[in-house]
């Protein structure tokens, strides 16, 4: 039975990395260059034993996307940032800036987290309502009947899948990308635009391999060193980009919730680099709409996330807590994890002085 849920939870990740794999390849991220990246995070978390995965993720690739005037400027930005936050992990800076900050200002950010999760997933469901609906209802009746996020994500994506595909069967939302589908070493550059990028991602990394890193300790009731799994991620998104490959970062998984944690999420990692490096990432997604992780995703942040992270922070004895974990929550809440560690110790700061 463990093994079965592991498995689940395996596919529940690819299932939940799916769509924004169609989103990379809107932005001319090849998909089997990112295999590469997949491969790397499978190697290093069997390696390090380390529970949190390393997949698409949303942010990452928006930013690249959306400040790289083309492809060559996008993996150039994805490269560099990733080189800058492998030294910050090889020197450690990851755990000590947890330490500096303190738990106030960490469980605020993380349950900051929990209501971008769930604000994510009411605006993705208000775009796709058959979808997202039955996505959210399917997901909050498993998870209150069984308390397990590998049968949450699992049965709430397939069950709107399924819907998805008799109401819209045909449908294709992205077209194959299969002239960029070769492993060809890229030229980088380095320009203005590309160090703004490079150094906007890692500001957006910080924060969010912090709070997500943590968040999926929690999950498996384990500690996860932030800086182990930042080394991972860089070392991935560099070898993923020098061939024109989507950046890959740590996320919040089902896996980690799994009864073997770090193994659910290899056979997770590396049953994505078999699915991109045989170029099904089209075919495949085109049957699961990016308004099938709704659900989960609303019970990841709002259930899961959001109440035990605001409880550590709110009640905290430290003088000031209330007000720096509330800064904190919200900052971070609408717009990213960095911005709101960076308001929490402003306002930190500021009673400090006051």
């Amino acid at each position: 039975m463990e093994i079965l849920k592991d498995l689940l939870a395996a596919i529940s990740g690819v299932l939940n990395a799916l769509p924004q794999g169609l989103l990379a390849l809107t932005f001319g991220f090849a998909s089997v260059p990112t295999a590469i990246a997949f491969v790397i995070g499978a190697f290093g978390n069997a390696v390090t034993s380390n529970v949190a995965v390393i997949s698409y993720q949303a942010e990452t690739i928006t930013l690249a996307g959306t400040l790289g005037k083309n492809l060559r400027e996008r993996i150039s930005m994805i490269f560099f940032g990733a080189l800058i936050m492998l030294i910050i992990g090889l020197f450690g800076l990851l755990e000590r800036i947890i330490d500096w900050i303190g738990p106030v200002i960490t469980n605020g950010m993380m349950a900051g987290v929990g209501i971008m999760l769930a604000k994510v997933a009411w605006d993705m469901a208000k775009n796709d309502r058959l979808v997202g609906i039955s996505s959210f209802a399917s997901a909050l009746i498993v998870y209150v009947a069984t308390n397990d996020l590998v049968y949450t994500i699992t049965i709430s994506v397939i069950l709107s899948s399924i819907i998805y595909f008799f109401v819209k069967k045909g449908e294709q939302e992205i077209k194959d990308n299969a002239p960029k589908e070769k492993l060809v070493l890229q030229k980088l550059i380095l320009n203005p635009m590309v160090i703004r990028g490079a150094l906007a991602m890692v500001c957006l990394n910080i924060g969010a391999n912090i709070a997500f890193g943590k968040i999926n300790g929690d999950i498996a009731s384990t500690e996860v060193n932030v800086d182990t799994i930042t080394i991972i991620s860089s070392l991935a998104d560099m070898g993923s980009a020098l061939f024109g490959g989507g950046p890959v970062e740590v996320v919040i998984s089902a896996t980690a919730s799994a009864p073997h944690a770090v193994w659910a999420g290899v056979i997770m990692m590396l049953l994505m680099a078999i699915i991109l490096f045989v170029k099904l990432l089209p075919k495949i997604g085109k049957y699961v709409p990016s308004a099938s992780i709704v659900g989960f995703l609303f019970v990841l942040g709002a259930i899961v996330t959001l109440p035990d992270n605001a409880a550590a922070a709110l009640t905290a004895e430290s003088g000031g807590a209330t007000w720096i974990a509330g800064v904190t929550m919200v900052v971070t809440a609408i717009s990213d994890p960095f911005l709101g560690m960076l308001a929490g110790v402003i306002m930190q700061f500021l009673l400090g002085i006051f």
